[in-house]
């Protein structure tokens, strides 16, 4: 017995890993250049002040000018407002990955963590889809996703 498909049958990808949607392609390159182009800019600081990086010089030259302070306000205020939402949209959804999210926030850039954060997000949502909760994730309510062992 042979166990290929029928020849009027395509094969099936696997459940487990199914090819990613534009939007997860999207935020996967967002989180390449989220990680790439911050760390181009501090490794430029880098080699500015001698070879060394000094967390306090680095705040206090983020705040040298009222531009500066500015966007350093914005990204502070925002990034940890999509903090809280990421930490309680993992409960919510029973997202895997939080860990590595937070690690590249606080050692990459929050510019990585933000899309890789959303690439996971709708890659659970397309997972619950499949296993049934289509409406109740359009409406806005995700199935009850039972604690596992």
């Amino acid at each position: 017995m042979s166990s290929s498909p029928a020849p009027d049958q395509a094969p099936t990808k696997a459940k487990w890993f199914p090819a990613p949607s534009t939007l997860q392609l999207l935020y996967l390159m967002l989180a390449v250049l989220g990680a790439i182009l911050p760390w181009l800019a501090n490794l430029d600081y880098i080699r500015a002040s001698g070879g060394a990086f000094e967390i306090s010089d680095f705040i206090a030259q983020a705040n040298a000018n009222p531009a500066a302070s500015s966007l350093a306000r914005d990204l502070g205020i925002g990034a940890s407002a999509v903090l809280v939402w990421m930490i309680a949209e993992t409960r919510r959804l029973k997202l895997r990955g939080l860990p590595w999210v937070l690690l590249c926030c606080f050692s990459v850039a929050f510019a990585c963590a933000a899309p890789l954060f959303l690439y996971l997000r709708d890659r659970r949502l397309a997972e619950l889809d499949r296993e049934g909760g289509k409406a109740e994730v359009s409406a806005g309510r995700v199935p009850t996703v039972p604690d596992q062992p």
